[in-house]
């Protein structure tokens, strides 16, 4: 069931702009968010955002609180292992939204998880990977709210699009004062281009898509400005996304 909180994203302008056609914080009676940059965004720099509102996404059954504290999140941590897939590149800027607009917020906990090229998570009994720690990490945003992760193109699972989860708390010494859940999706022309390579490639056939999924097209379609735009990158892809956050 998807979460009634709500909370304001700062959404990449063009994303919005591409996948909306509106300032999707209208639907909620606020106004139109002004007009950001199209830029492309990249993994060393996220586009001037514009404040929009969207609610929170389900946390859903796979989030495991491992406490790891890394950046590169492709590693087993159990075994030294690499998970095999297309290298992914993605940054988060967090920012807390008040009155007078949008500033980073720095020692925020973002936490990333998300399924492999073959749709397993790590550490789920039901999928027989209890005692790795595969695709799953956190950071803590820099004072310029900023956290990034080395991870790999998420793969697919049945009645699910292709995903990935994330988690934003915040702590007073080890009390914790704020969370956040919501999910990132991405581009299905992009997925499709991804999945016609190893090890993509031997799963054909995925059976849900964007405007078919059911947390995707929840909440008014709210996985329209959660969408983020992949751009390729090196060997892989590099992908931005600015999150604000009222409280």
């Amino acid at each position: 069931m998807v979460s009634r909180r709500t909370a304001l994203l700062v959404g990449l302008g063009a994303i919005v702009a591409a996948c909306t056609g509106r300032g999707p914080s209208a639907a909620l009676g606020s106004p139109s968010p002004s007009a950001a940059s199209d830029t492309t965004p990249t993994a060393s720099s996220v586009a001037t955002p514009a404040c929009v509102a969207t609610p929170a996404e389900t946390e859903g059954p796979y989030f495991v609180d491992e406490r790891l504290n890394r950046s590169d999140i492709t590693t087993d941590s159990s075994t030294g292992s690499k998970r095999n897939g297309v290298p992914l590149d993605l940054t988060f800027q967090v920012a807390r939204v008040s009155s007078s607009g949008c500033t980073s917020l720095g020692g925020a906990q973002v936490d990333v998880w998300h399924c492999d090229a073959a749709g397993v998570y790590s550490d789920v009994a039901a999928q027989s990977t209890v005692g790795q720690r595969f695709l799953r990490g956190y950071q803590l945003t820099g004072a310029d709210g900023i956290a990034r992760f080395a991870t790999i193109y998420p793969g697919w699972y049945a009645g699910r699009t292709v995903h990935i989860h994330f988690k934003v708390r915040m702590y007073t010494g080890a009390t914790k004062t704020y969370e956040f859940s919501s999910q990132l999706f991405f581009d299905d022309a992009v997925t499709d281009a991804v999945y016609k390579a190893a090890p993509y490639s031997s799963r054909p056939n995925r059976d849900t898509r964007n405007q078919t999924d059911m947390v995707y097209t929840s909440n008014g379609n709210s996985g329209s400005v959660l969408l983020v735009k992949a751009a390729p990158s090196g060997a892989g892809y590099a992908a931005a996304f600015a999150i604000g956050l009222n409280f």
